[in-house]
């Protein structure tokens, strides 16, 4: 009449951690952790658990599957009523507060434009935006965001200076007609007559429309990340940059 005595029944490892829903890893990671005491080994050389340390770890278990952090549960295993009921409480406060934060991740993730806002302001992504409307390919545009990632991380006070330059260029008809000009020169073979025409044109631009073009350091990387798209604007950038040379001496 009154059941069985936890204390007298004994299970292998393998039996308590099928009780409890878990694996024997789980099992050996909550001895490991302090929750569940690891009982000394009997005459065999094997473990056993009584029903109590099952009925301890379906305990554990539950409690961790409902999000109590492992460093929690203790407390919680041993907590008188109104302590246990305040403890679960201050959690159920903390995971809604998590459930917000994951909220909020979510709802900007879905706002990314291509990933680019998660790096870039939104006036660069505006400018981004107004090369596709033009035409502009993805890979140009690419690069152009790719470029303000790295103008952006080496010299950010520059980023609000070209942002202006970079939408008065958009709004002239003829940086918009080089743009596009470029963009449909990647596949061009790197000697092919047409692109002499074009590094002329762009380095008549570059001559008419001076400006402060960064930090070298920054200079060069865009460069760079430029030239290893395509042989023929590795041609465009390395002949614009030894004209650029020629004339500062």
């Amino acid at each position: 009449m009154f059941g069985v005595d936890p204390r007298r029944t004994v299970l292998t490892i393998g039996q308590l951690a099928a009780t409890a829903g878990v694996t024997v890893r789980t099992v050996r990671h909550y001895h490991h952790v302090g929750l569940l005491p690891e009982p000394d080994r009997d005459a065999s050389g094997y473990r056993r658990y009584t029903a109590q340390a099952a009925v301890d770890l379906i305990r554990i278990r539950t409690l961790a599957d409902a999000g109590v952090p492992l460093s929690r549960i203790d407390a919680l295993l041993h907590a008188q009523p109104p302590e246990f009921a305040a403890a679960i409480t201050d959690i159920d406060a903390a995971l809604q507060r998590k459930i917000a934060q994951l909220t909020e991740y979510r709802t900007r993730i879905a706002e990314l434009a291509g990933g680019e806002s998660l790096v870039l302001p939104p006036e660069v992504v505006a400018i981004l935006n107004r090369m596709r409307a033009l035409g502009i390919s993805e890979q140009r545009i690419l690069l152009e965001r790719d470029s303000w990632i790295l103008l952006r991380a080496l010299d950010p006070d520059a980023v609000p200076r070209r942002i202006r330059e970079k939408n008065a260029e958009l709004d002239d008809p003829e940086t918009t007609r080089l743009y596009l000009a470029v963009d449909h020169s990647i596949d061009w073979n790197p000697h092919d007559p047409r692109l002499d025409q074009l590094i002329d044109d762009l380095d008549a631009w570059e001559i008419a429309h001076a400006r402060d073009t960064g930090k070298p350091t920054t200079r060069k990387l865009v460069s760079s990340r430029i030239s290893e798209s395509s042989p023929s604007w590795q041609r465009i950038v390395d002949t614009l940059a030894h004209r650029a040379e020629q004339r500062n001496h």
